[in-house]
């Protein structure tokens, strides 16, 4: 399938990445992708201006969590009738330039969801906390075991076609929305892949890894969600 026969639109979630935003914007190919969506969560700074100009479109979700902002972009690619759904971070550490390779598996008609698997590609030092590495390492070692689908990564930079998404019917507001994706994914047998997608570090600090706080409630949610879903929804 051509690139050109789908509508592929990025849902960039964003809280307080007016240095990056534009950035990430900027390295997205305008051939490939139709519609740039960035939601901003209830920023402080400049990031809503900063991707306007930059020429997204750019939607406000005043609740802040990296759910509530993913599900407002969901609503608006529905509403712009779009097939393949790409969802990438605001911080510029993921890298744009691979959208064509992470959604090439889609156009294939070879699956309907790939997740861009760090653990595969190529990191820079640093770019991944040894929390998240750990965390990683443990999520994905519980979803084997209690669903027997092997994952190598709960990064954000994934696709999915938007019937497929539909399905899952998307419910986690918080630090659960990837683990989530991915679990009921293999409960309601989505067909799935993994790509190499290459990391940076991030500009700015994290809000989640970045933080002790975000850190702890990250790895409790995680940890809930794989119990969560196994016994229901």
């Amino acid at each position: 399938m051509k690139i050109k026969e789908k509508i592929i639109s990025v849902i960039i979630p964003a809280f307080n990445e007016e240095q990056s935003i534009g950035k990430v914007i900027k390295d997205i190919d305008r051939n490939i992708v139709n519609h740039v969506i960035v939601v901003n969560n209830n920023s402080s700074d400049n990031t809503s201006l900063v991707a306007k100009q930059a020429g997204a479109i750019v939607l406000d979700e005043k609740r802040k969590g990296y759910g509530w902002a993913c599900l407002k972009g969901i609503e608006k690619c529905y509403e712009l009738n779009t097939d393949i759904i790409v969802f990438l971070d605001g911080d510029y550490s993921d890298y744009p330039q691979e959208i064509e390779k992470v959604i090439q598996p889609i156009l294939k008609e070879e699956v309907e969801f790939v997740v861009g698997s760090r653990v595969l590609g190529k990191r820079e030092k640093g770019s991944l906390t040894p929390q998240q590495v750990f965390g990683n390492w443990l999520a994905t070692k519980l979803i084997r075991l209690f669903y027997g689908a092997k994952f190598t990564d709960l990064g954000p930079f994934r696709a999915i076609t938007s019937m497929a998404l539909k399905t899952l019917k998307m419910s986690d507001k918080t630090y659960g929305w990837t683990i989530e994706m991915q679990i009921k994914a293999v409960k309601r047998k989505i067909a799935f892949v993994e790509v190499p997608v290459n990391y940076k570090r991030r500009i700015g600090v994290s809000k989640v890894s970045g933080t002790v706080k975000g850190a702890v409630f990250a790895g409790i949610k995680i940890i809930f969600a794989v119990f969560k879903y196994k016994f229901g929804e």
